[in-house]
């Protein structure tokens, strides 16, 4: 029994009926291997029972602590039930990715039931007009509570379902474990008051830290000539930054890595840099072709990890955000890329002066009954609206493996992410690299984005911008 981080409740007191706060993705597989042959629900079924026990995610649900006075614990679920969290569907005719994001689509804006484990698998037959995909292939859309993993953990659940070969590896059973009861009312709150007087403690250190951590930013910035990233509050409005609604729109493209790379080499900066550069150009194109580009450059923020080796395995959030200037009222693609360097560079000399950890300390100092309300209380108020953005949107970059992986015998193709929005930040862009591709989704609001594909499309457009420049 563990009780959640700071950072983890804060994925639960977000979440709303319009804003579930899942991450997850499409993955897309073909079963014509020599030990494959076909995926379906038994085999997917039979694979999970027996690698339950490779992430603790899979099996333990929440405990909530009486009157919301704390955050609550992760315990093991004595109900459970795979076949609930492992289905089946079939896609539409003529089985093409539009109709597949269409499902992926429906499927992100679920929320996932907080009595049970909070992940989902479904697993997708009828792919028979998908890109790059041979008929006969399936999908799997996965979905998983941020407030139990994050992109690096993810990828580690993601190694207890795939093998690096198409015969699946050989398992070791669990070892036996004692039952754990699940704790009463009263023993809850025991647990919960110890933690109480230790935030309070924690909360002058952390705040000391900040001022100190931001006199020690403000000289760097100044000894190196760098332009302070942008802060808070600062990012212009667009029709990105209002509240959310039920339905989701979900598309991807995906880029030849090489490519990525070369950019990278000649530009003398970094794949991350590149990574935002495309995002920043296609967000460029699309607010040009509405005739809405603020004046303002937009402003992304990038979760960093900051997992150790130790704490490698662990469950939960082990991340800190930068905010990133895309340079978007920057019409040269080259000059738009060194200005995204100098601001991610600025931005991450503010994350070693400030502290990485620090904004999860002050997860650990907010007491989780009073954050809940308050998030209600911004939807029910409509306050995303009422000033500016924190920032625009987020981007999120996962590096996967570059070999090719297996699931039950049949092949990865491609892994497409998908993560959470919320009100005032209504488009997110998970970045994935996998076996020389790499992916770049955006999932947002059909009424913010009505034509996402398009907005998709413009990211293979931007990467051709950067290399001729």
């Amino acid at each position: 029994m563990e009780q959640l981080s700071g950072i983890d409740a804060t994925f639960l007191y977000l979440e709303t009926p319009n804003a579930p706060m899942h991450i997850g993705g499409v993955s897309i597989l073909d079963p014509r291997t020599p030990s494959g042959g076909r995926l379906g629900l038994d085999d997917l079924r039979r694979l999970m029972a027996a690698r339950l026990h490779l992430s603790r995610t899979f099996r333990q649900r929440l405990v909530a602590v009486p009157l919301g006075l704390g955050r609550p614990y992760w315990i093991d679920d004595d109900a459970f039930d795979l076949a609930a969290h492992v289905e089946r569907t079939r896609l539409p005719e003529p089985g093409g990715f539009r109709e597949l994001a269409k499902l992926a689509a429906w499927e992100f804006a679920q929320p996932l039931d907080r009595a049970r484990p909070l992940w989902h698998l479904l697993l997708v037959e009828g792919l028979e007009r998908v890109p790059g995909a041979p008929p006969g292939s399936v999908a799997l859309i996965t979905r998983i509570h941020h407030a139990a993993i994050d992109g690096i953990s993810g990828t580690e659940i993601m190694n207890a379902l795939y093998d690096a070969t198409p015969e699946p590896r050989e398992v070791p059973p669990p070892e036996g474990a004692p039952e754990e009861a699940v704790p009463g009312k009263l023993e809850l709150l025991r647990r919960t008051g110890g933690h109480v007087g230790a935030a309070g403690k924690a909360l002058g250190r952390t705040v000391a830290d900040t001022v100190g951590g931001a006199l020690k930013g403000g000289a760097a910035w100044g000894l190196k000539r760098i332009k302070p990233p942008p802060f808070p509050f600062t990012a212009p409005r667009t029709r990105l930054n209002a509240r959310v609604g039920k339905r989701r729109a979900w598309w991807a493209a995906r880029l030849d890595i090489e490519r990525v790379k070369e950019v990278k080499r000649r530009s003398g900066t970094t794949v991350n840099d590149v990574v935002l550069a495309i995002c920043a150009g296609a967000l460029r194109r699309y607010l040009l072709a509405k005739d809405e580009l603020p004046a303002e450059p937009l402003v992304a923020m990038v979760p960093i990890s900051i997992r150790t080796e130790e704490e490698r395995g662990a469950m939960g959030n082990q991340v800190s955000a930068m905010l990133v200037s895309l340079a978007t009222d920057e019409a040269d693609p080259a000059a738009r890329l060194a200005r995204i360097r100098e601001s991610a560079l600025a931005s991450k000399l503010y994350n070693q002066a400030i502290g990485a950890r620090t904004l999860g300390d002050y997860g650990e100092v907010i007491p989780f009954g009073l954050a809940g309300v308050a998030a209600r209380l911004y939807t029910r108020m409509n306050l995303a609206e009422r000033h500016r953005p924190i920032f625009n949107l987020v981007i999120t970059n996962v590096p996967g493996p570059q070999v090719p992986l297996y699931c039950g015998g049949a092949r990865l193709l491609a892994h497409l992410g998908a993560a959470p929005i919320f009100d005032g930040m209504g488009l997110i862009m998970p970045v994935f690299s996998y076996a020389g591709t790499l992916s770049i989704a955006a999932l947002t609001c059909p009424q913010m984005m009505p034509d996402v594909d398009v907005f998709a499309g413009y990211l293979e457009e931007s990467l051709a911008e950067l290399e001729r420049a």
